[in-house]
């Protein structure tokens, strides 16, 4: 991480070293528990296959993310009038360590329970992802944003592939003993918060709280979704307009990241140390794909590189929906990985570039609500689909295709330069 003229003023190797580290931590929960083990043991051991299974999984996960959407904007806008981003860091992130701890409790037919320490762990996974986003454009210039983005992310990626390394390595000791998932899955809920605590502390310990006290005091609940959202409108189209392109092709991505596993076991078979293969190379391609798309996008501009990630999502659902063997599986899987790390690394960075200066926080909470409206939509559209056609994964995945459609029809009215000057306008005021 070469300064490289990419870093603002005052701003050293070690700080943007610890940001980063917040997605090295953070990553492993996604990895672990959202895309590749809980999931797929949820629906096969704690409710025991049972059809509805993948509807009441996608449904917990659905409900964590709404009340993501309701109360991160106010917890932004009070974090940017109190200075407190890194106070919100922290209580979110032993929130999300404590969640994943209680996972390890979860046996066979403790569905409410489970379901209900899902929830707590996603909810508060996704408000330290909004809160440490909210720094990014207090350590990267403007122009630079996408690399410095793409640095955490590929960074991120590392250690998702750390905290899969170590719960393969479990599952392959224990079935090698005879024992069941419920036996070792324990163990590797354990594992992976006891990692994103150990990861997490250089974030906690180096990241400065560069802003001064400013932005908007907070309101009440719904006074300020309503308030941000017609700020929005009025002030910054071009934003509101990437908020509408971020609902869209996320919910598509979350679709891949929750139900992966799924997929890859009901659909083409997969036993769980294949399916941790797997994401194990979704998470190296992933890695590849946000460090060095985090150039490009910098180099060609961010609504054209976008738009070629999105094309690339729409070639790996076709991919995905015709394999009928491993191979052109694997090769869709690799394809998602390096899409996924684009996107969400392009994602973020757009969001960095036209959110007004004084008040960061308070954006990337907007960021973090169309995001979590695109988790309560895309799963559990999937769900239903689904559910609604007997089983028939291929069918969920084929509907989910229409998402990274809608993004790019949204992308393509997007005025960038417009956008810029909004955020100058404000700025200045």
């Amino acid at each position: 991480m070469a300064r490289d003229g990419a870093l603002q003023s005052g701003v050293g190797a070690r700080e943007v070293w610890s940001w980063a580290m917040y997605d090295f931590a953070n990553s492993g929960y996604t990895t672990v528990v959202l895309t590749t083990v809980f999931n797929a043991y949820f629906v096969g051991v704690v409710a025991a296959g049972r059809s509805w299974g993948t509807l009441a999984l996608t449904a917990a996960l659905s409900l964590s993310y709404l009340a993501v959407m309701l109360t991160m904007p106010g917890l932004g806008a009070r974090a940017d009038a109190r200075a407190a981003k890194r106070r919100l860091l922290f209580t979110s992130t032993a929130g999300c360590v404590a969640g994943t701890a209680l996972l390890a409790t979860v046996g066979r037919g403790d569905v409410a329970w489970g379901l209900l320490c899902l929830a707590l762990s996603n909810y508060c996974y996704c408000i330290g992802e909004s809160a440490i986003a909210s720094f990014l454009p207090g350590l990267a210039r403007s122009e630079s944003l996408g690399r410095v983005s793409g640095w955490g992310w590929s960074f991120g990626y590392c250690g998702g592939m750390l905290a899969l390394g170590v719960a393969l390595w479990i599952a392959a000791h224990a079935e090698a003993q005879g024992q069941a998932a419920e036996d070792f899955v324990p163990w590797v809920m354990l594992s992976t918060a006891a990692l994103f605590a150990l990861a997490a502390i250089p974030s906690l310990l180096w990241l400065r709280e560069r802003a001064a006290p400013g932005g908007r005091a907070p309101q009440a609940l719904f006074a300020g979704l309503r308030r941000a959202w017609r700020e929005t409108r009025l002030d910054f189209p071009d934003f509101r307009r990437l908020l509408l392109c971020i609902a869209c092709y996320q919910a598509g991505i979350t679709v891949v990241i929750t139900l992966a596993a799924v997929y890859a076991t009901e659909v083409m078979g997969f036993r769980m140390q294949q399916t941790m293969l797997l994401v194990f190379l979704v998470n190296i391609a992933a890695a590849l794909g946000a460090f060095a798309f985090g150039y490009v996008q910098d180099r060609v501009g961010h609504k054209r590189a976008l738009a070629a990630t999105l094309l690339g999502w729409l070639l790996m659902v076709a991919l995905a929906v015709v394999a009928e063997d491993v191979r052109t599986f694997w090769a869709a899987a690799a394809l998602a990985g390096l899409c996924m790390g684009t996107s969400q690394s392009a994602g973020r960075a757009m969001v960095g570039v036209l959110a007004p200066t004084r008040r960061p926080a308070e954006f990337y909470a907007l960021w973090s609500f169309a995001v979590q409206l695109a988790a309560v939509v895309g799963p559990l559209c999937y769900g239903l689909v689904v559910w609604a056609t007997g089983g028939n994964h291929r069918l969920g995945l084929l509907a989910t295709g229409v998402f990274f459609v809608a993004g790019l029809v949204v992308l393509a009215g997007l005025d960038f330069a417009r956008g810029l000057r909004s955020r100058d306008a404000a700025g200045r005021a």
